[in-house]
């Protein structure tokens, strides 16, 4: 063995900055591949099994029907949303008719205008 290398073991400074200089250009590394990995993810167009598909049954349709409103449970104190959850009816309206305004009314708050015809 050289002195070149005693004085170095001995120092005992060069071998643990190599493994910091070490460490920090493996981070770097890893950082950079996976930056340059979500950038190819990005770039790439959807396969057609990644595409959305249409259900079975055929297109979703929206429903537009009238519910009855439940009464509010009446307790000695406060309700907590929790307690409130639960309101909504399964019950349908008799009529589903949508409610509207009255003739000769402008049908909006506070408009001042005369609301009529």
């Amino acid at each position: 063995m050289n002195t070149a290398w005693m004085e170095m073991a001995a120092g005992g400074d060069a071998p643990g900055f190599g493994f910091v200089v070490t460490g920090l250009a493996v981070v770097a590394l890893l950082l950079g591949a996976f930056i340059l990995g979500l950038r190819h993810k990005r770039r790439r167009p959807p396969r057609p099994e990644e595409q959305p598909r249409l259900p079975d049954g055929g297109p979703v349709r929206e429903t537009r029907e009238r519910r009855e409103p439940d009464e509010v449970p009446r307790g000695e104190g406060r309700l907590t949303p929790h307690e409130m959850h639960g309101n909504q009816s399964d019950r349908r309206s008799p009529t589903q008719e949508r409610p509207r305004w009255n003739e000769g009314s402008s049908g909006s708050f506070g408009s001042g205008g005369p609301g009529g015809r």
